[in-house]
């Protein structure tokens, strides 16, 4: 057994980790601390810390509205209104199966809002069919 003049120190987590192993019958070999650290290197980041599915959505609606793209004719009329999206995303970020569900009561507001949706990825994973509602609203002078 070791005094007190030659106990290494050792770090928190590493102690909680000795007394866990303890705790479920490990052997008494396993409290070195090199060996504790070894083991419990590929625990630490067992559960990453990923954006919520809502942090993804309102990413996801973001940047659409950041590509979407007003079209002339329409600025020019003074045509706003709100297309519904629908769409899934691919492993790698790409928008698939773009398609109007619920039109904008314009053509040219429904296809730009199809082009914004294409345009905006690569957009965060999320799994299943989005429907993500489109704004066009022209800004009102003062």
């Amino acid at each position: 057994m070791h005094g007190h003049g030659s106990h290494r120190p050792r770090a928190r987590g590493h102690l909680a980790l000795a007394c866990a192993l303890s705790l479920l019958g490990a052997p008494a070999a396993l409290a070195d601390s090199s060996e504790i650290a070894a083991l419990s290197a590929p625990f630490e980041d067992a559960l990453p810390q990923a954006p919520s599915v809502a942090e993804r959505l309102a990413v996801i609606r973001e940047r659409i509205q950041r590509s979407l793209e007003y079209p002339p004719l329409a600025r020019l009329l003074a045509t706003d209104g709100e297309a519904l999206v629908r769409f899934e995303i691919d492993a790698a970020g790409a928008p698939r199966n773009v398609r109007v569900v619920q039109s904008s009561g314009d053509g040219r507001l429904d296809a730009s809002a199809v082009r914004a949706v294409e345009a905006a990825g690569p957009l965060p994973w999320v799994y299943g069919l989005l429907e993500v509602p489109v704004h066009f609203e022209l800004e009102q002078a003062d």
